[in-house]
């Protein structure tokens, strides 16, 4: 691609979201152009790219030449966001609302939530700036998901990657986010400015949506006791008391709700003309679905409430109640466990794989399915964006239960990330991850292109198919400049598949 596209987001491009409607922010989501405009090129790196800084480092320093825009170390460098200093960027871990810093904050957002117990594993940072949230919640082993959307100050989301952070762009506008039903332990907005109970409280529904039963809900910043915001304070508080969450503490302009276990309350919508879903309404389809005015009843709340999972890290390998959803679910769940401990082990002693060393960081299963790899590489130094596609049955659900995190994607659009994102992508299956139904039909190029644009320079791809589609893989990887080997699976595999592994150059 020409040099100007070194940023190029496909679905997040602000030359196409300009010309549509305000209303709602809907310009600014995903909006993809068609398949026959997309352009089929390799997105270069900017001048003076280099090997990111590795992990843990890279949580305080990034290489500036890898993202030479200065625009929010200038703006937000006296509130601790970031600052430039030689040839890095420096994250002091600061943010809007806790200019003191992240830890600071955490730790007092910890008299009141048992973050440190085990019972906090899965949060959502809503309008995250450059995720030091997330960042410094890792420390106590709660894996955040953080977004922004692609706006003015450039590159929040680029910062939050190159800095080893899990983290996608999104808005919250006209639709639902790409997520399962009752995914997060908690969901943090500071200062992220969503208007939660504007046209008829959506925003909070989709909230009330996303947070598991017995989950938090911590919002920083305005509208909480906030000059000027007094009548949406009041809505907040009132809407919240509507759907039975309790205000745990209000401290300064921070507010803290506990939500009702799922058999606790029918929520007291009256004031708000809310009702419940019809009982059709499938509450884990997320993708494309416009937001509901309705409240979800969603089955099994109560056993997948915060205190019905286990407490982390049993959660990770115990089948939850969602699995008993599935024909045979807790079989089929607990020999995906073993396949994929045994196929990662392989992966890293006899394919040379750097899994488990510093080298790799941001990870990516573009066909999670349970979630079975991220879950043999729990004790290495990475995260995993386990991703559904659209198409596939909602196992998205099931992920977040064992403390994992991953978002819902139609593989024949680009994903929400910006260029070199990911030091490792993996996929198991590449044939059956493409919507190949009518008009949307995409090749095999223009979904390994799409790999080509978020994996980092010296990255890996790995790939699993039957050995008819490893041989395509295998020449479009020669023609987008893949270095490729293509291996036997291990000698336990039955079903004869073949392996690619491939470092893009």
């Amino acid at each position: 691609c020409p040099a100007e596209e070194v940023d190029n987001m496909p679905c997040e491009d602000p030359r196409r979201s300009s010309q549509l409607s305000r209303e709602m922010n809907f310009y600014r989501e995903r909006h993809c152009p068609m398949p026959e405009d997309m352009p089929l090129c390799l997105v270069p790196p900017p001048k003076g790219y280099r090997s990111p800084v590795l992990w843990p480092d890279s949580l305080h320093k990034i290489w500036h030449d890898n993202m030479p825009y200065n625009k929010i170390a200038d703006r937000k460098g006296h509130q601790g966001w970031m600052k430039e200093e030689g040839p890095y960027f420096i994250f002091p871990g600061g943010g809007t609302m806790f200019p003191d810093g992240a830890e600071h904050y955490i730790s007092k957002l910890g008299q009141f939530i048992p973050i440190k117990k085990g019972h906090i594993r899965t949060a959502l940072d809503m309008g995250c700036g450059v995720a030091s949230f997330g960042g410094f919640m890792l420390k106590e082993n709660v894996m955040t998901i953080s977004f922004a959307p692609r706006d003015s100050h450039k590159s929040q989301i680029q910062f939050a990657l190159e800095r080893g952070i899990p983290a996608f762009v999104a808005m919250l506008g006209t639709r639902q986010l790409p997520f399962s039903a009752y995914s997060f332990d908690l969901v943090h907005c500071s200062r992220c400015l969503i208007p939660f109970t504007a046209h008829n409280g959506t925003y909070l529904i989709e909230v009330d949506r996303l947070l598991r039963p017995e989950g938090f809900l911590v919002i920083s910043g305005p509208p909480v006791q906030w000059a000027n915001q007094d009548k949406e304070w009041a809505d907040l508080q009132a809407m919240t008391h509507a759907l039975c969450y309790e205000l745990i503490a209000v401290d300064g302009n921070t507010a803290i709700w506990k939500k009702p276990s799922g058999v606790s309350c029918l929520p007291n919508l009256g004031n708000f003309n809310l009702d419940q879903c019809n009982d059709n309404d499938d509450p884990n389809e997320a993708w494309y679905i416009k937001l509901k005015k309705c409240v979800n009843k969603v089955p099994l709340s109560a056993e997948i409430s915060i205190g019905a999972i286990p407490k982390w890290p049993e959660r990770l390998s115990k089948p939850s109640a969602r699995v008993s959803l599935l024909k045979n679910g807790i079989d089929v769940f607990d020999a995906d466990t073993r396949r994929w401990a045994r196929r990662v082990s392989y992966y890293k002693n006899s394919l040379g794989i750097k899994l488990g060393t510093p080298h790799i960081r941001n990870v990516m299963d573009m066909n999670a399915f349970f979630g079975g790899f991220a879950a043999a590489l729990n004790s290495d130094p990475v995260w995993v964006m386990n991703v559904i596609p659209a198409r596939k049955p909602l196992t998205l659900g099931i992920i977040y239960d064992r403390g994992l995190i991953g978002v819902y994607h139609d593989w024949c659009e680009a994903f929400s990330t910006y260029p070199r994102t990911y030091d490792l992508i993996h996929v198991a299956g590449i044939n059956s991850v493409r919507d190949t139904s009518g008009k949307k039909r995409c090749s095999l190029v223009d979904l390994m292109v799409e790999m080509d644009r978020i994996l980092r320079p010296g990255g890996i791809a790995v790939v699993r198919d039957s050995p008819e589609v490893i041989e395509k893989v295998a020449q479009i990887a020669h023609a987008i400049r893949w270095k490729a080997q293509v291996h036997e699976s291990e000698p336990e595999s039955r079903n004869g598949e073949k392996i690619l592994v491939a470092t893009k150059t």
